[in-house]
């Protein structure tokens, strides 16, 4: 009976500790992530990410090993979270080049949404230790393999067997050229192109002059038609994914109009002021967002209000998605 109770109570004391060692897990990727976005793979260290996660050194390696298997954490978060949408769109489709372009298209679509994470996972990776480079080549192989499937496409040819690796090569270098840019094209008006690229040995110049035709439609958003669309439907036209952190933050704001940062960040649930900064300057840039304070760069206080698209697309979140305001995550270590 003894052993019973000790063990019940052995239980309950474990259960608060590993949800903090998640809450801590998750605060030090999304630290690594930010540092390696702001001042690249081989500048970050341990300490700079500590400082961000507001964690202890000693937490720190009570998670990772080094800051490298911190860095093949995180990049295996998001491919596995790009992987799983590239897949869905794949999928959804009847034919292996319409599936091709689908899912691409969902690819260049995040890489619009979240250029840092496309530049930590695309260029910084080439950066990486040993580790961080197998991860990255079981991945090209993976494209290459799904790329390869065109040799089964009705009517399709049987180029040599490198072609798919010169593909995935030939198509990461011209992301990774755009990637390290000061400024460049949205990464969505590269998907003919890209797509023309991709089909040209297994379809031939047909398969590959459809695609580039087939890309355009996207350049029509500006239209009318598309705008009154966009009314209909406030998602259509925006390149973004409808995330739980966007939504938690756009229901803050509506929620407290002329909310600060930090209010909303505390309404959000999200710990890091740096990436609430980066999360509200991204929907004000979509135009889901305005600034009416007077800001930082003032030494005052921002004050945040939604724009009419943005009370449509909060309205919109409500019966799509089950949300209870985030409880405040533990500040300590």
């Amino acid at each position: 009976m003894a052993t019973h109770i000790d063990e019940t109570r052995a239980r309950r004391v474990r259960r608060p500790r590993g949800e903090i060692a998640a809450i801590q897990r998750a605060r030090i990727i999304a630290a690594a992530l930010d540092a390696v976005e702001d001042i690249g793979y081989e500048r970050m260290t341990v300490a700079q990410v500590i400082s961000r996660a507001r964690v202890s050194r000693k937490t720190f390696y009570d998670v990772f090993e080094d800051r490298d298997q911190c860095f093949l954490a995180a990049l295996d978060q998001a491919l596995a979270e790009a992987s799983a949408l590239a897949k869905q769109a794949y999928a959804r489709e009847k034919c292996w080049q319409d599936g091709v372009r689908s899912a691409l298209a969902t690819l260049l679509d995040l890489m619009d949404e979240a250029p840092g994470l496309a530049k930590a996972c695309v260029v910084e990776t080439l950066r990486g230790g040993e580790l961080v480079l197998a991860r990255r080549a079981r991945v090209l192989a993976e494209l290459a393999s799904v790329i390869d499937a065109g040799r089964a496409s009705p009517g399709g040819r049987q180029p040599p067997a490198l072609t798919p690796e010169a593909i995935v090569g030939g198509v990461l270098a011209v992301l990774h050229a755009r990637l390290v840019r000061p400024r460049r094209e949205p990464f969505s008006a590269l998907l003919g192109e890209l797509m023309s690229m991709i089909v040209l040995p297994y379809l031939g110049p047909a398969g590959a002059k459809h695609e580039l035709n087939a890309a355009r439609p996207t350049a029509r958003a500006a239209n009318p038609e598309a705008q009154t669309s966009a009314a209909k439907d406030p998602l259509q036209g925006l390149k973004m994914r409808l995330t739980y952190r966007t939504v938690t933050v756009l229901a803050a704001i509506a929620g407290r109009p002329g909310a600060s940062n930090r209010e909303i960040a505390r309404g959000a649930g999200i710990i890091d002021q740096g990436q609430i900064s980066k999360l509200l300057n991204r929907l004000a840039a979509l135009g889901l967002v305005e600034n009416h304070g007077v800001g930082q760069r003032s030494g005052g206080t921002n004050a945040w209000q939604l724009t009419e698209r943005g009370v449509e697309l909060e309205r919109a979140t409500r019966p799509r998605l089950t949300w209870t305001p985030a409880r405040r995550m533990p500040q300590s270590t």
